[in-house]
C-alpha cells in the first residue's frame, strides 16, 4: 500500500538541508532516479521531482506544472523552476553534511547540484522576525486532506526568501505587528490590522474554495544574509497559486506588507511521489 513520504506530515526538524539539482545528462536521469528511490526514506530525505525531469523522461504527472508567472502581479516573483529537490531532515547538522555528500555523488552522472541551503528550527517554530510561522497550519486529518492525494503523493512549492532584518527589526513594534497582522508578544491576530497585513492577505479560509496548504518552512542564514525557506505542500498547486496571487496584488492591486522587508529570490514546483515497500514509488514515471 502506498503511503506519503512521512517527512511531509512530521514536524519540522531541528536542522535541515535543501539540495536543488538541474539535469546535466538527460540519458542518465532514469538510472539516477532509481538509485535515489532506493536511498530516500521519505522521512530523513524527502524528494520532489520537477517538470524538467518528467519532460526528459517523456512522462506526465497530472497537476505537475512549472512555477508560474503571475499576470497582474504588482511585485516581481522569480520563476526558477529546477529539476529535482531534496529536503534533508535531522537533529544533527553533521549528519546532514554526510547525507548530502552521498546524494550528490549518487546523482552526479545525471544531475548537478546548483544550490545547498542549510535551515534550522528557531525557538518554537518562529521566523527570524520573531513571529511564529505556520500558526494556521492544518493538523491531523485536515493536514492529510490539504497536502496528500488519494495515491499518497503530494505537491510542494518551494521559495527562498531573503529578509532585510536591519530594516524590519528597527521599526516600531506596532509597525511590525501591522505588517504581520499578529502581535509578536502573544501571537494573537488582531481585527484592526491593516488590509495589507500578511494574515489578512492569506487568510486561507477566506478563499473560495478554501486555500489551505501545509507549511513546513524553516529559517536559513549564511555569513551575509538570512531569511526563510518557504515550503508549502498541497494536494495540487491551486491553493498556493491563489495565496500567491493575492499576496502580489494580482486580485485587487493590494500588495502584502511582507514585501516591504523580504524578497523571494527563486521559486519551483515539485511532485513528491509516495512510498511503496520502503522506497519512492516512481511507477508513474514508468521507472
Amino acid at each position: 500500500m502506498s503511503q506519503p513520504q512521512p517527512g511531509i506530515l512530521a514536524d519540522v526538524p531541528a536542522q535541515a538541508r535543501y539540495l536543488t539539482f538541474e539535469i546535466s545528462s538527460p540519458s542518465g536521469v532514469s538510472e539516477a532516479l532509481q538509485k535515489l528511490a532506493r536511498l530516500a526514506d521519505g522521512e530523513q530525505v524527502v524528494v520532489g521531482i520537477g517538470r524538467p525531469v518528467t519532460d526528459a523522461l517523456g512522462a506526465s504527472i497530472p497537476e505537475l506544472e512549472s512555477f508560474p508567472v503571475i499576470d497582474g502581479a504588482e511585485v516581481e516573483i522569480p520563476t526558477t523552476q529546477s529539476a529535482l529537490w531534496c529536503w534533508l531532515r535531522s537533529n544533527d547538522r553533521g549528519e546532514l553534511v554526510h547525507i548530502s555528500r552521498g546524494i550528490i555523488e549518487l546523482l552526479e552522472n545525471a544531475f548537478e547540484c546548483i544550490s545547498v541551503i542549510d535551515g534550522f528550527r528557531y525557538d518554537i517554530g518562529r521566523d527570524l522576525t520573531g513571529y511564529e510561522d505556520g500558526t494556521e497550519n492544518p493538523t491531523d486529518d485536515d493536514a492529510v486532506a490539504a497536502a496528500i492525494t488519494a495515491d499518497g503523493s503530494s505537491f510542494v512549492a518551494v521559495q527562498q526568501w531573503v529578509h532585510d532584518l536591519n530594516d524590519f527589526l528597527t521599526r516600531p513594534q506596532e509597525e511590525q505587528d501591522d505588517i504581520i497582522g499578529r502581535r509578536k508578544s502573544d501571537n494573537e491576530e488582531f481585527e484592526e490590522a491593516p488590509i495589507t497585513a500578511h494574515v489578512k492577505r492569506v487568510a486561507q479560509e477566506d478563499f473560495e474554495p478554501e486555500a489551505f496548504v501545509l507549511r513546513r518552512s524553516m529559517p536559513w542564514a549564511d555569513s551575509s544574509h538570512e531569511g526563510l525557506v518557504f515550503v508549502a505542500f498541497g494536494k495540487n498547486f491551486d491553493a498556493f497559486n491563489a495565496l500567491l496571487k493575492r499576496m502580489v496584488g494580482a486580485d485587487d492591486g493590494i500588495v502584502d506588507a511582507m514585501f516591504s522587508f523580504t524578497t523571494p529570490v527563486n521559486g519551483s514546483f515539485y511532485w513528491c511521489p509516495s512510498m511503496h515497500n520502503g522506497k519512492l514509488d516512481l511507477s508513474a514515471l514508468e521507472l
